[in-house]
C-alpha cells in the first residue's frame, strides 16, 4: 500500500520529504510532482526499482528514461557537455526541458539509451522536487507518469494512488502539476558541430532558448 505524503506547495514540509527520500533509499518507486506533470522516480543505482519503474509503465529497454538532477554542476557528472551545449542549458535550466545527451560511466549502463549511449537529463524547477533531490543527495531515475495504453500524464495525485496504490512505494501530493509534458531536446548533434534537434515541443519554451 503507497503511502501519501500531502505537502505544500511552496514551503514542503522537510519532515515528510525526509520520509519519502527514506522509501527512496530502500529501493522504493514514488509518484512525485514535477514542473510538467506528475512523474515515476526511483533510485538511480538500484537496479530492481528502475526495473520495477519500467513495470508500472510498461515500457522497455529502449524507452529513453531520465535523470532529474538538481543543478547544472549535477547535471555534467553525468552526461559529456561541451561549450555550446553548456550555454543552452544554462538558458533552459531549471525548467520545463529534457535533453538527451551522450552519457559519461557514470551513468549505469540498464538505465542509458542500450544502442546511442544517451541519457535524458533534466533540472526541474518545481520547489517539492527541488527539495526531494536535496534531501535524496543524489539524481533520481524518472519517467512521466503515463498508464501503460494512454497517451496523457496523470496530473491528479488522489487519482495516482488509487490506480498504482500496489505498486508505489508512496505518492508526494502538491497539488495539481501543469499537464504539460517537458520540451525535449536533443543536444547530441551539436558534439559533431550540428544544430539540437527538437524531439518533442511541450511545456519548455523553444523562442527562449532561440530555436
Amino acid at each position: 500500500m503507497a503511502q501519501y505524503f500531502e505537502v505544500h506547495p511552496e514551503n514542503p514540509q522537510p519532515r515528510l520529504l525526509k520520509q519519502a527520500a527514506a522509501l527512496l533509499h530502500k529501493g522504493g518507486v514514488l509518484a512525485v510532482p514535477t514542473d510538467s506533470s506528475y512523474a515515476l522516480v526511483c533510485h538511480l543505482d538500484d537496479k530492481n526499482a528502475a526495473d520495477q519503474l519500467r513495470r508500472i509503465r510498461q515500457v522497455d529497454d529502449k524507452h529513453h528514461l531520465t535523470l532529474l538532477c538538481r543543478d547544472l554542476s549535477e547535471l555534467a557528472s553525468y552526461a559529456r557537455v561541451d561549450n555550446r551545449q553548456f550555454r543552452l542549458l544554462k538558458l533552459a535550466t531549471p525548467g520545463a526541458y529534457t535533453f538527451i545527451l551522450e552519457a559519461t560511466k557514470e551513468v549505469p549502463r540498464r538505465v542509458s539509451h542500450p544502442s546511442r549511449k544517451t541519457i535524458g537529463l533534466r533540472v526541474p524547477e518545481h520547489k517539492t522536487l527541488q527539495e526531494l533531490l536535496a534531501l535524496h543527495g543524489a539524481p533520481l531515475l524518472a519517467t512521466t507518469l503515463i498508464p501503460p495504453g494512454e497517451s496523457e500524464p496523470l496530473n491528479d495525485a488522489h487519482s495516482i494512488r488509487e490506480q498504482f496504490e500496489h505498486a508505489l512505494a508512496a505518492v508526494v501530493d502538491a497539488g495539481a502539476c501543469p499537464s504539460e509534458p517537458t520540451t525535449v531536446i536533443d543536444l547530441t548533434p551539436m558534439g559533431t558541430g550540428g544544430e539540437p534537434e527538437v524531439v518533442r515541443e511541450g511545456r519548455g519554451s523553444l523562442q527562449a532558448l532561440g530555436l
